[in-house]
């Protein structure tokens, strides 16, 4: 018969979190208010019992094994998990409360004019709704979930695309007189999102556009720069098909290589707008509610048409 496996002591779990995230047994110890000498104790003491090397000196600076990165894993999400089961319990008048956190322009665009269906579904749920351009510290923001914008790049959390966010390559009808071929973005300013470095490589590779060291580029915070940028005439800009459609119509922009030229993107070079959160998170009833009915919708459809009747939450 198995014995039961021996886990290791919470506090030298804790303080190989806490040397993980500082990359430094020093800096470790001034959080935790030890001497380096005990953290490196408690790390020797984790090692024997898990009988594995954790971490290797490196001069001066130490460096994760596979086997620390691998645990390092189950262990933030173990402390995410304890520090959500004391904030939902300690803080009694909110736990039924729903912290939404989504970026600027998913708020705008898709999800205010369907939050009343929400509100409709599940009448008595306390729902919060903040903005923020970048991820947030879900436990320092005291945060439950968050819509952002990306690739989809966090291992760490649980993550569902909601609806992708196509671009179309859009400039004022002055430069787009100058552009009668791909290769001729490379002569203009490329108006760019500081949020991915890959989103103009990725386009103009897939327009197989000779690419060069001079290429031009301005980084934007968030999508409503970047489009008053572009109607303004500073360069070439990647607007979101809704905004793009409106200023297409109104002539104030115009798409030189054709509404359609990034249309057969692969689906992993488009960006997209993605729901992220703790997976400790779907444990609470009223927020793991949420997470299914903003999965459930279709964000997809053209949001100038009246919108449908709430649809009940499916199981």
């Amino acid at each position: 018969m198995t014995g039961k496996l021996r886990l290791p002591s919470l506090n030298a779990l804790r303080v190989f979190h806490a040397v993980v995230q500082h990359k430094s047994f020093r800096q470790a110890a001034d959080e935790l208010l030890v001497t380096p000498q005990a953290v490196g104790q408690q790390i020797k003491l984790l090692e024997d019992t898990l009988q594995v090397t954790l971490f290797e000196r490196k001069g001066r600076s130490i460096e994760l094994t596979e086997s620390a990165i691998l645990l390092s894993h189950y262990v933030k999400a173990g402390f995410d998990e304890f520090s959500e089961g004391v904030r939902r319990v300690t803080k009694s008048n909110y736990r039924d409360r729903i912290n939404l956190n989504a970026s600027p322009y998913f708020a705008t665009h898709y999800l205010l004019p369907r939050l009343s269906l929400f509100r409709e579904i599940l009448p008595g749920a306390d729902l919060r709704l903040t903005t923020m351009v970048d991820l947030p510290d879900f436990g320092r923001d005291d945060i439950d979930m968050t819509v952002q914008w990306g690739y989809g790049n966090w291992p760490d959390y649980e993550t569902t695309l909601l609806v992708p966010d196509p671009k179309i390559i859009c400039c004022t009808p002055a430069i787009g007189e100058k552009i009668k071929s791909a290769q001729d973005l490379t002569r203009f300013t490329l108006l760019d999102t500081v949020k991915s470095k890959r989103l103009w490589p990725d386009i103009l590779r897939h327009l197989a556009v000779e690419q060069t060291q001079g290429d031009r580029s301005i980084g934007f915070d968030d999508a409503a720069t970047m489009r008053r940028a572009t109607l303004q005439g500073i360069g070439v800009g990647l607007v979101s098909v809704i905004d793009a459609e409106e200023d297409l119509r109104s002539g104030a922009l115009v798409a030189p290589l054709g509404r359609d030229a990034l249309s057969n993107m692969k689906p992993e070079e488009v960006p997209g707008f993605y729901l992220v959160m703790p997976r400790g998170h779907l444990r609470v009833k009223a927020v793991a509610a949420l997470h299914r009915w903003l999965v459930q919708q279709d964000w997809g459809s053209d949001l100038k048409l009246s919108l449908p009747k709430p649809t009940p939450l499916s199981d």
